[in-house]
């Protein structure tokens, strides 16, 4: 096998296990619009890290955060509806991060890598800061897991046993951003959103309890990259896309078995 698949299967591995683990949450508090708002938004950020020359991870989390903040302080207004701000959000951010990008005539940009990732071409460096990147999200989580569950399980429950909102909500917005910096060379801007729903709604089918479903969906997650990544070997397709169309693909066996197991 050569070097740049081990890679590739690496880097993808990690980015779709911690994705499961966000995803579960994405998929409970139906926060799927938010993903794609963050990701959406994630072009401006690589725009603004290139121009700014403090690199497009910086960039990235910077612009998904101030997006996540923008939506926390809109949430108690009446209006305009959450799923309108998160629209204008979303398509103003990845408009904008367009016309930035035009701006940057000092690199030569592939856009279509940004959008779609290219999996292919990470390196050893690239896959080392995922790790660590990831690593990160993974320890802030164990220690978020209990306080986001019954926050999301019954707000007003959370709040009588003590729990933070405001700040939990901020703490998890920020690990999203950090998942988008890091998932974009994978499967790109406009995809990250379906590494997060798709694994975690098929683990929904054969999950008995939080800890379960979290743990099958990153076992999807992962399962996606290997036959994605095969696939885009074989068949000579963008490897983004084949991730996103396999663990598609196991979404709906998911919901086949399902229904037969009713039957």
């Amino acid at each position: 096998m050569d070097e740049f698949i081990i890679r590739a299967m690496i880097a993808g591995s990690l980015v779709a296990a911690v994705a499961g683990l966000l995803g579960v949450f994405v998929v409970w508090r139906r926060m799927a619009f938010f993903g794609d708002t963050l990701s959406h938004s994630a072009l401006l950020g690589v725009a603004i890290g290139m121009l700014l020359n403090i690199g497009f991870m910086v960039g990235v989390v910077a612009s998904t955060l101030l997006v996540g903040i923008i939506l926390f302080l809109f949430q108690r207004q009446q209006r305009v509806s959450n799923d309108a701000l998160l629209g204008i959000l979303a398509h103003s951010g990845l408009s904008l991060g367009l016309i930035a990008l035009s701006f940057v005539q000092t690199q030569n940009v592939n856009v279509e890598e940004w959008l779609f990732g290219d999996v292919l071409s990470v390196t050893w460096d690239d896959v080392t800061w995922i790790a660590l990147t990831l690593v990160l999200v993974v320890g802030v989580m164990a220690w978020l897991w209990r306080p986001l569950l019954t926050l999301t399980v019954d707000e007003e429950l959370a709040r009588v046993e003590g729990v933070n909102a405001g700040l939990v909500n901020l703490v998890f917005v920020g690990l999203v951003a950090l998942l988008v910096a890091t998932a974009m060379q994978v499967v790109g801007a406009l995809l990250i959103t379906a590494l997060l729903i798709i694994p975690a709604s098929a683990a929904r089918s054969f999950a008995k309890t939080p800890e379960q479903m979290a743990l099958f969906a990153a076992v999807i997650g992962v399962v996606s990259v290997f036959i994605g990544i095969t696939a885009s070997l074989l068949l000579d397709t963008p490897a983004g896309p084949s991730i996103v169309f396999s663990s598609a693909m196991l979404f709906f066996m998911s919901q086949i078995t399902r229904v037969l197991k009713a039957a």
